[in-house]
């Protein structure tokens, strides 16, 4: 059965699914086509039901509930840290309420946690995630919300960190940040879901058991940022938690929908629901 499965062109997302390219795991009868886009476009097609399996911002997952089940593997979770927005100078959060802040899109987890960090609307302007860093280095913005390698690059464009945003969610509710999950289309139904599900679990679970080949399958995707960055970066967001939530990852993803929905983002109820 041909599943098309979606993730970001990054190295964290990559090292999942080296497993899935090598064939070093039973398919169980799956094939996958895998395809390469922005978080943002993952979002978007997320709400046209483009992908079978995909990745896809924490904070899209209530706008999509009712075409897909959250993946209890494959999330990207930062434990004290996550986004971060810099600036020039650092800035305090009453400075930052008064700026515009370029953002990596408005459907993404990081735009949704710098929401409620500030504690309401803020002002904002789109670009893409690749591009933040010299909007704000070149002074065409005053912060710049960065995701992705950019959280550990930003100090080498001679900016200075105004907020972590992975730290603020650690101080607030002493829990790992939730950034991006994998979904899964309902319709496929419970037993294949379920078999899908385990040979995703099984990917994850391979490629850190083979670090060096699922690195070097991953470096494809690191955007010309040299081996020990892109280890490192994987190793923030490729974790415990990504091979499986578990109880804390799970209260993770419902405590930050609860406070999203208690601040009426979302229209309808919030519900959160796993694939087996």
């Amino acid at each position: 059965m041909l599943i098309r499965l979606g993730h970001s062109p990054d190295p964290d997302d990559a090292f999942m699914f080296w497993a899935l390219d090598a064939d070093a795991v039973d398919a169980h009868g799956f094939t996958f086509e895998t395809v390469q886009e922005d978080i943002q476009t993952l979002n978007e097609w997320a709400l046209e039901g483009r992908l079978d399996v995909t990745a896809i911002s924490l904070a899209t997952y209530p706008l999509v509930q009712d075409e897909y089940l959250l993946l209890p593997h494959g999330s990207s979770m930062g434990s004290g840290y996550g986004p971060v927005v810099v600036s020039q100078r650092p800035l305090s959060l009453d400075e930052l309420r008064e700026v515009e802040i370029v953002v990596p899109g408005r459907h993404t987890t990081a735009f949704l946690v710098l929401g409620m960090a500030l504690e309401g609307p803020f002002s904002w302007r789109a670009l893409p995630f690749d591009r933040i860093l010299d909007e704000v280095a070149s002074g065409r913005a005053d912060a710049g919300l960065v995701i992705h390698e950019g959280q550990l690059t930003y100090a080498a464009e001679g900016l200075a960190k105004t907020l972590d945003l992975g730290e603020w969610w650690l101080l607030e509710t002493g829990l790992p940040l939730p950034l991006g999950v994998n979904v899964v289309r309902r319709s496929l139904g419970g037993g294949l879901i379920e078999e899908l599900s385990g040979v995703l679990r099984e990917s994850i679970r391979c490629g850190l058991a083979n670090r060096d080949e699922a690195m070097a399958y991953a470096m494809k995707f690191g955007r010309g940022i040299e081996v020990g960055l892109a280890d490192r970066f994987v190793g923030m967001y490729v974790n415990d938690l990504t091979q499986e939530l578990g109880g804390e990852g799970r209260e993770a993803v419902a405590e930050l929908l609860r406070r999203a929905e208690a601040s009426g983002v979302y229209e309808a109820p919030v519900r959160v629901e796993f694939a087996p």
